[in-house]
């Protein structure tokens, strides 16, 4: 059959989190940059389908063609790693520099891929910067952009701390769909599967740290303004902590460790 049961998923999951950790520099860096791209692209198009139909649901709803295509290319997504590659860690399978290693080498060619196609978008946008006059997309990004960072920190701890919690909420959701990707064979199992919860998190607004890579660069290519610190110290850096909370916590260990101990006290 394609479904693929949860007891068996839990040891997927660490085969993939050792197979994760022993990748290359080079290929964390090139699979990094291409999720990174095609994250990017995906919230492009789904703000094209936002601003045209005025609905933000069928931008949520397209959202996860990206994601999906990283599941199935097995390119690297941090965000998705930070539910796996940790377990490996606290099973015993990986150092922890072999773990440091890993995660930062994926959150650097994620963040290479993203701000390449930010900047490749506003080339193409603006003819490099000969047409000034922005599009409903663009101004989407300007917006959004400094929503993200200086809407959090004119609030001080409190906005802070909302962005901490909504990147958990959101991790929650994106290591599901990387989790249930791994219940289904087939191809189109897979795409259904994991684009379920990428869906509910675009959907409710959450904050996502590669998703993020992009946004808010993007937006200040085209005249947010938002300096390169309030990206880092006003959203990135704290939302990346939030995914990497959610993503372990309420996905990676709960799902593993739940059916990886009933599948050892059934086999006792």
């Amino acid at each position: 059959m394609d479904y693929i049961s949860p007891k068996e998923v839990a040891g997927a999951m660490m085969s993939t989190a050792v197979h994760k950790s022993t990748l290359q520099i080079k290929d964390l860096l090139i699979r990094g940059a291409l999720s990174g791209a095609l994250l990017a692209i995906s919230v492009t198009l789904a703000l094209m389908a936002t601003t045209q139909t005025g609905l933000s649901l069928v931008g949520a709803f397209v959202f996860p063609v990206g994601f999906v295509i990283i599941v199935i290319l097995g390119l690297e997504l941090v965000t998705g790693s930070f539910s796996l590659v940790p377990l490996a860690w606290m099973e015993g399978k990986i150092s922890l520099r072999v773990m440091l290693n890993n995660l930062f080498w994926a959150f650097t060619g994620n963040l290479i891929g993203s701000v390449l196609f930010a900047t490749l978008f506003w080339a193409a946008s603006t003819e490099t910067g000969q047409i000034t006059q922005l599009g409903a997309i663009e101004e989407a990004l300007v917006s959004i952009s400094e929503k993200k960072t200086l809407g959090y920190g004119q609030h001080g701890p409190s906005g802070l701390f909302a962005a901490f919690v909504k990147a958990i909420l959101c991790n929650w959701m994106v290591c599901m769909g990387v989790v249930m990707s791994m219940t289904s064979k087939s191809t189109l199992g897979k795409i259904l599967a994991a684009g379920i919860p990428i869906f509910i998190f675009f959907a409710l607004g959450y904050e996502h740290a590669v998703v993020n890579m992009f946004v808010i660069p993007a937006g200040m290519m085209f005249g947010a303004k938002v300096s390169f610190s309030d990206w880092w110290l006003y959203n990135q850096l704290i939302v990346t902590a939030g995914n990497v909370v959610g993503g372990l916590l309420f996905t990676g260990m709960a799902i593993y460790y739940t059916h990886h101990s009933k599948e050892t006290n059934t086999a006792v």
